[in-house]
């Protein structure tokens, strides 16, 4: 796990509104990743926050299209997918990233990624932003959408 050459960003995202779309597979880690983004938002001072739960990590590009077409400043999609025995964690992994991606682009409403990709469940737990983890994705992904939106507004 790498994070050398990560930036600090200190943002100011006071009027902003943010959607966290928080797929509800693996529990702990989405307790993690949701309680580091709401960490980040309430740093950068943004307090119009509102939190959609979805069933997994493939339905998070249609809820994060649906934030950003209801007027939201950005969207931190979070989830995890952990490697199984088959080809199913490629093509969720795949569809997820590739449908988030797509949101951003064709709405120009960032869209903070905080889906997990990962070998197992300890490594899931060393993201998460949980006690002991070695990093906090969650709390990056929203720092990454607040100052993406906060650039884009000063264009």
């Amino acid at each position: 796990m790498s994070g050398a050459g990560a930036p600090t960003i200190v943002v100011d995202g006071s009027g902003l509104r943010v959607v966290v779309v928080v797929s509800s597979w693996h529990e702990q880690v989405m307790d993690g990743l949701l309680g580091g983004a709401e960490r980040a938002l309430k740093d950068a001072g943004v307090t119009d926050v509102a939190v959609l739960r979805v069933p997994g990590a493939f339905e998070l590009p249609v809820a994060a299209l649906t934030a950003a077409r209801s007027g939201a400043d950005a969207v931190v999609a979070l989830g995890v997918v952990i490697r199984g025995g088959t080809p199913h964690f490629d093509y969720v992994c795949q569809a997820a990233t590739m449908g988030l991606t797509e949101v951003a682009v064709q709405t120009g409403v960032p869209v903070g990624f905080g889906l997990l990709t990962c070998d197992d469940e300890q490594q899931a737990l060393d993201r998460a932003g949980l006690e002991g983890s070695r990093q906090d994705k969650g709390h990056e992904a929203a720092t990454a959408a607040v100052a993406t939106a906060v650039a884009l507004r000063n264009l």
